[in-house]
């Protein structure tokens, strides 16, 4: 597909080098001459240089056949103006703007077909919905769901003393005790599909999926308990933290924000009553202290610095905080929490990525394209879910008789209401969904390019 990104910042780049590898054309469209330059060389691209949402600009871009235009600059009008102009020059193009500001939340979904937008996406709404998700159902660092939530793909750690510790996977289910199957390993970095007689390490993330009854079996067998988070603290008071306040406070979770800037507080005791909202410095360990954080049930560092929540992080660690989320902006940094030894780690740009690039897969579904598509691992993984028709290949097939790419595997398998973790004599059916499981290095675009 011909697809116009307009910014080139870290989410425009991010889009494009992924939407590159897919095979799109890309055209990038920005007002700063050296970075397009730079992004033209290492993608091999298009780069126009000038106003997104003017209209010589766009008709540099030949907006007039292209498929998509994306619009994540740094302004949410300009956002808005790009994607109705594109839409006057084009009205078949499909739209796609970033809408941060939460005043414009409402407005945005009423008015919809007035501003052309076929989609808002809102990275600090997704991270704050991200987040309460991993907060009401702890025991994980991190779930990604599929099948109109039959099926969940979740992230736990190996630790010192667990029942899973020295112990191959051949003989995991005799303690796991439920339905499961492990897709994925990271060990000190390196991800990988491991086969039956991998003996796991304490530090290791297993990467599992299963039904989410199945999957709370497994957090028992293995003496993790779960149990409802009734407080949390929040540290920052952006974007996220507001949303993210507004969604617990609703679940009658106990709620305290701590934000630096007193006009800031200000306003968030306003726009959420049932909040309690502090001013001070969240990076002051004394003044956590003073706030109790050693009695919260979680801590969520949602400052604007990477550093800080880390830091922050740690402190809450330090003091025995059962559940610990951290906020990254930058990709890069999300190796050094792996040297810190932070666990649940949520990255906006991560999220608005993956959830620009789901729809435009998704335009794609008349010829058999994913219907959602997941990273995980730190991106060296990839779920894509399916479903089956007539034209797929091995319908009725056992999966052990299937000659499929290396790095790919079946996950899972759902028929009706039902979910399935299969074995070597599973085999799908017209109409059935599919997950697959594959490794960042293996390109597949359609169900049948799992096969090799």
């Amino acid at each position: 597909m011909k697809i116009i990104i307009a910014g080139a910042g870290k989410v425009g780049s991010m889009l494009t080098r992924w939407l590159v590898s897919e095979g799109h054309e890309i055209i990038l469209v920005d007002r700063r001459k050296e970075i397009l330059e730079n992004c033209s060389e290492e993608f091999d691209i298009l780069a126009v240089q000038g106003n997104c949402a003017a209209v010589n600009t766009l008709k540099q871009t030949g907006v007039e056949d292209a498929d998509v235009i994306i619009a994540v600059t740094g302004g949410d009008e300009y956002n808005l103006l790009c994607c109705l102009t594109a839409h006057t020059l084009n009205p078949d193009i499909h739209t796609i703007a970033r809408i941060r500001n939460p005043e414009y939340a409402d407005q945005i979904y009423n008015m919809q077909e007035t501003f052309a937008s076929s989609l808002a996406v809102n990275p600090e709404k997704d991270a704050a919905r991200e987040i309460d998700k991993l907060l009401k159902y702890p025991g994980f660092l991190r779930r990604d769901t599929f099948a109109k939530g039959r099926a969940e793909i979740v992230e736990l750690k190996v630790k010192p003393g667990s029942p899973m510790e020295n112990i191959s996977l051949m003989d995991l289910n005799n303690i796991l005790k439920s339905k499961v199957l492990v897709c994925a390993i990271n060990r000190g970095g390196v991800v990988f599909a491991p086969s039956g007689d991998f003996v796991l390490q304490t530090d290791d993330h297993l990467f599992v999926t299963g039904s989410r009854d199945e999957l709370t079996k497994m957090l028992k067998s293995i003496g993790i308990i779960t149990r409802k988070v009734k407080s949390v603290m929040l540290c920052g008071g952006g974007k996220v933290s507001y949303y993210l306040a507004k969604l617990l406070s609703e679940s009658g979770v106990q709620v305290e924000l701590i934000e630096k800037d007193y006009d800031r507080c200000v306003h968030l005791a306003e726009v959420l009553p049932d909040v309690s909202v502090v001013n001070g410095d969240a990076s002051n360990q004394k003044f956590l202290e003073s706030e109790g954080i050693q009695n919260c049930d979680a801590v969520v560092a949602l400052t604007s610095f990477d550093e800080m929540n880390m830091i922050i992080s740690l402190y809450a660690k330090n003091y025995g905080v059962e559940q610990v989320v951290t906020k990254v902006d930058h990709v890069e940094n999300q190796i050094i929490k792996d040297a810190v030894g932070l666990e649940s780690v949520v990255c906006p740009k991560d999220l608005c990525c993956n959830h620009i690039v789901r729809y435009v897969r998704a335009m794609e579904n008349k010829s058999g394209a994913a219907l959602s598509v997941h990273t995980f691992a730190d991106g060296q993984m990839e779920a894509l879910e399916f479903k089956v028709d007539s034209d797929t290949r091995n319908i009725d097939v056992p999966l052990k008789d299937m000659n499929l790419k290396k790095g790919v595997l079946v996950a899972c398998i759902t028929r009706g209401g039902n979910l399935i973790i299969p074995d070597g004599s599973s085999s799908y059916r017209v109409n059935d969904g599919v997950v697959i499981v594959k490794s960042g290095d293996v390109n597949i675009g359609k169900i049948n390019d799992i096969f090799a």
